[in-house]
């Protein structure tokens, strides 16, 4: 599929570049459901905020959902909005390359390919074809090195936490070429029930003192704002991205009274009422890790100057 692009949706790597200069974090938000990306986009025009709209090949598959089915909803809601705030559509940790390519063939502008299970030689030579690949049709790549523990098992298979390494960070970086890496430096993907959750401030700190690459904070819901923007406001950079999936999915089956999450077409069969109730939650939500968390918010007119 050969989509025109609008000129708003952006790589990854134009996005995070303007995070990185003016020491904010651009949210990373998983709607899980296509019914949520209409609130997330909104959420973003109204708060005048770069934004990267996502979901992984395990949301993809848990959810009952195609990339191809999610894109659509994406562009088609950015022309139905009219978004003219800066937004990436990002596909999240996926292990396969073919759901990688059909996510790029559907017109994600950002993919991660996660073999950070494997071991090091292996993870370089699997990211390194991804990057081959990508960035032939102008697609960004982000990699994880390091395993980010989990508490709800949605985006990864193991709670093991192997903290990223910074001279291997360097030496992935150059030898693989991506464009963001995702760091093990403390969080969790899911909600903290029993541990705590912390940031290795100094290991990202000396990650980029060896590399320029631009940092991934995954793990983001549950994190103390204050912890998150001191990570994004170390010397000489720190984090430019911050992922953030299980709010949203808390938030939206909080507000239509459910406790079991729901498949993709069962979330549109819900009345419209009880829809848009979820929805602005969603928005709820987003807005407040936007403006209380990210300081993101007034950013997208600097893309235009």
């Amino acid at each position: 599929m050969n989509r025109l692009r609008p000129k708003n949706v952006l790589p990854l790597t134009e996005a995070l570049a303007m995070a990185e200069k003016l020491q904010y974090a651009t949210g990373s938000f998983s709607p899980r459901y296509t019914a949520m990306i209409a609130p997330v986009l909104n959420a973003g025009q109204k708060s005048s905020s770069p934004l990267i709209v996502q979901i992984s090949q395990k949301e993809l598959e848990r959810y009952g959902i195609t990339p191809f089915e999610f894109a659509d909803e994406f562009y088609a809601q950015v022309e139905k909005l009219a978004i003219t705030v800066p937004v990436v559509l990002h596909l999240d940790h996926t292990k396969e390359l073919q759901v990688i390519k059909d996510a790029i063939a559907a017109g994600f502008t950002s993919v991660m390919i996660d073999a950070s299970e494997k071991p090091f030689a292996e993870n370089v030579r699997i990211t390194k074809e991804v990057v081959e690949y990508a960035h032939d049709k102008g697609v960004s790549v982000e990699a994880e090195l390091g395993m980010i523990g989990t508490t709800d098992f949605i985006e990864t298979d193991s709670d093991e936490e192997l903290y990223t390494d910074p001279v291997e960070a360097d030496e992935f970086v150059k030898q693989t070429g991506v464009d963001a890496l995702a760091v093990s430096c403390g969080t969790a993907h899911g909600v903290y029930m029993v541990r705590e959750p912390k940031i290795d401030f100094e290991r990202l700190i000396a990650i980029r003192e060896l590399t320029p690459v631009h940092l991934v904070l995954h793990g983001g819901s549950g994190v103390p704002s204050e912890m998150v923007q001191t990570a994004f406001q170390l010397p000489n950079g720190g984090v430019s991205k911050v992922n953030i999936a299980t709010d949203l999915e808390i938030s939206f089956l909080k507000a239509i009274d459910r406790e079991e999450r729901l498949t993709n077409v069962e979330c549109n069969q819900l009345p419209d009422e009880l829809l848009r109730v979820g929805q602005d939650a969603v928005e709820e939500t987003v807005t407040d890790k936007i403006i209380q968390y990210l300081l993101s918010h007034n950013k997208a007119s600097q893309f235009n100057q």
